[in-house]
């Protein structure tokens, strides 16, 4: 079982400079304690995100961690050029020197992509496209690919990756039938939404897994994304979320609310408690934290499971003291660690 870290960086309590360097020492202590991977989101123009690009946020991160794996979930891929990713994506691996996992996804929401001219009925489309040519850069030296969005020949490839042939690959996966493409190509899948429908998930991913005569002991990881709220009881972690779950939530809701749309999928309750009662988030003592995270990973079927510590308007140190709570308890290697970080 392992451990990471989401982020969608959304806004918070300080000045944009003051946020990205608090994000920065916080995600110095991930790396300290011994999470797998830091994973942050994508998303334009929308208070959700404060870190909209990114490739400039992760070239910054590579700079101050030494052991943590990084990458976007998910870069949009519609939103990029596929040669000019590929090459950031080159870069950063080898800045970070081979520490970049690599999501992708079409973007969940249709406003974002609007602003950017792009149709949301092509971006399925496009964002298929779009992981061919990226393969093909990366894998290969040169490009030559004809599709109805993206047109290249004979482009020559100079960078590779420091991760050969390519580094590890994500996709978000919402829905069951979801998991055949990822499992029949070995990528690692991230799962938000209820339980069932996770286990649901990751039961498909096995079964693709095994007919496809893959090994059940070289299983790719299969994540499970929640917010965690620890504190040193359970009643301060439910006061902690109730007052940083409205900024959050309005954050999140901004766009849809704007053009009166909803979510296709990640609908998100008003009420901070209605996500812990239906297993979005977590929050408690360390003991409760402890217990609630392993029952978790069993009824889901996952092999890594994913914190989003940080959102709304949680300051550095109420952050950094649920982090290192949770570091504790479920990452035993790291209780050193974290004791000298904190």
């Amino acid at each position: 079982m392992q451990f990471g870290i989401f982020d969608q960086n959304d806004h918070g309590p300080y000045p944009l400079s003051e946020q990205y360097e608090n994000r920065l020492q916080l995600i110095e202590f991930y790396d300290q304690a011994g999470f797998r991977t830091y994973h942050m989101s994508e998303h334009h123009p929308t208070p959700l995100n404060m870190t909209p690009s990114p490739s400039v946020f992760l070239a910054a991160v590579a700079q101050r961690t030494k052991r943590l794996r990084l990458g976007a979930l998910v870069y949009v891929l519609p939103a990029h050029h596929p040669l000019r990713l590929a090459e950031e994506i080159c870069m950063l691996d080898h800045l970070s020197q081979g520490r970049i996992d690599v999501g992708i996804g079409r973007g969940a929401s249709p406003h974002e992509l609007h602003y950017f001219g792009v149709d949301p009925d092509q971006a399925q489309a496009m964002y298929v496209e779009a992981y061919t040519v990226i393969m093909q850069a990366l894998t290969q030296a040169e490009v030559n690919f004809r599709g109805k969005h993206y047109q290249f020949e004979n482009v020559p490839i100079e960078m590779k990756p420091a991760q050969l042939p390519h580094p590890p690959l994500w996709y978000a996966v919402p829905v069951p039938e979801g998991a055949v493409w990822p499992a029949q190509n070995k990528i690692n899948i991230v799962c938000g939404g209820p339980l069932l429908r996770v286990r649901e998930i990751t039961d498909r991913y096995r079964a693709e897994w095994a007919m496809a005569g893959n090994s059940p002991y070289q299983l790719p990881l299969l994540g499970i994304n929640r917010f965690v709220v620890a504190a040193d009881s359970d009643r301060e972690a439910m006061e902690l979320g109730r007052r940083a779950w409205p900024d959050f939530y309005t954050s999140f809701m901004k766009l849809w609310k704007k053009h009166g749309t909803q979510p296709r999928f990640a609908r998100l309750p008003e009420e901070f408690e209605a996500m812990v009662q239906n297993g979005g988030a977590i929050a408690g003592s360390p003991g409760t934290i402890r217990g609630q995270v392993r029952r978790m990973i069993e009824e889901a079927g996952t092999n890594y499971f994913i914190s989003q510590f940080s959102f709304g308007n949680l300051t550095q140190q109420e952050v950094l003291h649920s982090a290192g709570i949770f570091a504790r308890e479920m990452l035993p290697a790291s209780r050193e660690r974290v004791a000298q970080a904190v």
